[in-house]
């Protein structure tokens, strides 16, 4: 048996790797580096270092407060951009666990994917798109708070596997690691599903609304259609260098998310569309000829970015209360409200 007393942690967990892991999974031994070396944790390993850097900070502890999917909900059991996040990397550490790839950086890349995301769910990203000049996409400025703002602008100097991940995680993107490609399944498998059921606690569906096809195929109810779905991928990825779904599966998914944007996302945006942007453009306008009112962190990034960056930077960040707090203290007389001039 071999002996792991005499190495570090880190390496004896390397030594672990090579033992259990898949030969397609990412080694952590082997892991391309980072922007700026540092020297070797004893504990860790450099997927688990990014993992805890991601944890601790400012923009993980906000995602709490950032929507999913309905505007500022009051409610306590719906899905907010934390909870998807956790819910993206328990599937993603159940896929990689079950084909012997690498679930530490599955999980590093799982907590990381969102944290770009603007206040008020996908109608800020759209909002954000339309005002800036250079365009916005939540996965480009998830990769931005990790190297840039974080850190009072030094970034986490995370690997560049957790780096790849994070930017390549939507249906479009194409990880350069198996465990990338996990976190993009489920990213698709979460949200679908979850936001099923807001859907469902909102009252704008019922079960029995869901496509008969796709209920048949992939089952009935969320831990149902969880399941079938990392089943799938593992039976068609085992001893195999791809993730992959069945034709069956993959075709029943995409029904499901096809569904929901003409029924839920769509409709629910349009409903919202005109408060959040309203409220979000007035405020880009303002910091925009008012960049001396940015807090001090967005103001050094001045010197180095443009002005329409560096606002994006600010409002994209920025919680729904806290977006709706600096829109009031700008915009709305103390004896008004938020309804009297019409958001």
């Amino acid at each position: 048996m071999q002996d792991f007393t005499t190495k570090t942690a880190r390496e004896s967990v390397y030594e672990k790797e090579k033992l259990i892991f898949s030969p397609y999974a990412t080694f952590s031994e082997n892991t391309k580096g980072r922007a700026r070396p540092q020297n070797d944790c004893f504990f860790r390993t450099p997927f688990q270092r990014d993992r805890d850097r991601i944890i601790y900070s400012n923009s993980f502890k906000r995602l709490k407060n950032k929507t999913q999917v309905f505007f500022a909900p009051e409610g306590d059991h719906y899905i907010t951009r934390l909870t998807h996040t956790f819910d993206v990397s328990q599937i993603a550490r159940s896929i990689t666990r079950s084909l012997g790839l690498n679930e530490d950086l599955a999980e590093a890349i799982a907590l990381g994917h969102d944290l770009g995301h603007t206040p008020f769910g996908h109608v800020g990203e759209k909002v954000l798109n339309k005002l800036s000049p250079h365009g916005f996409k939540h996965n480009e400025q998830s990769l931005r708070v990790v190297d840039v703002l974080e850190r009072d602008g030094k970034g986490l100097n995370l690997t560049v596997e957790v780096r790849d991940g994070i930017l390549q995680h939507k249906l479009s993107g194409k990880p350069m690691t198996l465990e990338g490609v996990a976190v993009s399944f489920a990213d698709r498998i979460a949200y679908i599903n979850h936001d099923i059921e807001d859907a469902i606690r909102a009252g704008i569906l019922k079960p029995e609304d869901l496509p008969k096809d796709a209920v048949e195929t992939l089952g009935s109810v969320t831990k149902e259609r969880i399941n079938t779905a990392i089943s799938d991928i593992y039976e068609q990825s085992k001893g195999k260098p791809v993730l992959k779904m069945s034709d069956e599966v993959a075709r029943a998914t995409s029904e499901l998310r096809a569904f929901m944007f003409e029924r839920v996302y769509n409709l629910t945006n349009k409903s919202m569309q005109d408060r959040a942007e309203r409220l979000l453009t007035m405020m880009f306008e303002y910091f925009l000829n008012h960049v001396d009112e940015l807090p001090s962190p967005y103001k050094r990034l001045l010197e180095e970015y443009d002005k329409e960056t560096v606002v994006c930077d600010y409002i994209s960040g920025m919680t729904d209360k806290y977006a709706i707090s600096v829109f009031e203290k700008i915009f709305i007389p103390s004896t008004f409200s938020l309804a009297e001039v019409g958001l």
